[in-house]
């Protein structure tokens, strides 16, 4: 029997879609449609203090104003803290996740010493605390691949970019699965909802391309599957940075669904339609478009 295509829409409630994040929605809704699957959105607001009140009804809301709403029920991660405990006490009793005690800046002076980049961890805390209070719970990157046999450079194919691979010992080192701030980190998060949910098609932007390593390490070590990834084109700001809430993304201007759909489509390399044409008919061509070429997919 055929696997059932279950993809996913996945934003943070910090604000409002803006034209960049609708790109990853459109590619996502798109991809499942193709595959006669099912395209799911799951609120990740697990950082709670970034979370805007609100913003989640009105993403939704923005997303039916594209003409897409989920095939089942809307996730909250905020409403999942059982389940992301209840995996960290899991590795902790395997021995693969340990507390840390350090501060930002005791890391910092360590990378220094240890001659790390700015994003690796130097490992301080992996044998101990050395008589100060837990702070963060960190995954023990190095006891999970030698108790497993993975290697130490993790492979994996994107749909879009081709062959990726990253050494997550050495370019992140052991990362956090729970914060200093009690707020569970998004690698465990999203490894823990995307398997709950039975997705087998990870849509998203590029810029999270890099955190693929550290969830396929994470995902071996909880015994959970490992999906197919697609990571879409960025949009850029026009100071060359990716189109962030962070640096002032303006949200979606939805009076004309057709016309922001239409800049989408651009970015993923699909042609633009009449903006006159109805929205269910602009999406329809859209999947039209890509059902008669099967090896077609969004770029």
């Amino acid at each position: 029997m055929a696997e059932v295509y279950k993809g996913r829409f996945a934003p943070s409630p910090t604000g409002l879609l803006h034209a960049g994040s609708l790109v990853a929605a459109l590619a996502g809704w798109l991809d499942a449609r193709i595959h006669g699957g099912q395209w799911l959105v799951r609120i990740e607001d697990v950082d709670i203090p970034r979370c805007v009140p609100g913003a989640d009804q009105a993403i939704l809301q923005q997303l039916a104003a594209c003409g897409m709403t989920p095939d089942g029920p809307v996730l909250w991660q905020s409403q999942r803290g059982d389940a992301y405990a209840a995996a960290l006490q899991g590795l902790v009793h395997q021995g693969w996740a340990y507390p840390c005690g350090c501060s930002r800046k005791e890391i910092e002076s360590a990378q220094a010493v240890a001659r790390h980049s700015a994003a690796v961890y130097p490992g301080t805390c992996r044998d101990g605390l050395n008589g100060k209070p837990a702070r963060a719970w960190r995954l023990n990157v190095q006891a999970v691949q030698a108790a497993l046999g993975l290697p130490a450079i993790t492979h994996w194919h994107d749909r879009r970019l081709g062959a990726q691979q990253q050494n997550v010992c050495a370019e992140v080192g052991d990362f956090v699965l729970r914060r200093a701030d009690g707020l569970w980190a998004y690698q465990l998060a999203v490894v823990l909802d995307d398997a709950m949910q039975g997705v087998g098609h990870v849509v998203r932007g590029q810029d999270l391309a890099d955190n693929t390593a550290r969830q396929i390490v994470l995902q071996h070590a909880l015994g959970l599957p490992t999906p197919q990834y697609l990571h879409t084109p960025l949009v850029l700001g026009a100071d060359g940075e990716k189109l962030s809430k962070q640096n002032g993304a303006l949200a979606l201007d939805l009076q004309h669904p057709v016309q922001a759909l239409n800049k989408a489509a651009q970015v993923l390399g699909l042609p633009t339609v009449n903006e006159n044409t109805p929205l269910r008919q602009a999406l329809a061509d859209w999947t039209a478009l890509q059902n008669r070429n099967p090896k077609a997919h969004p770029r």
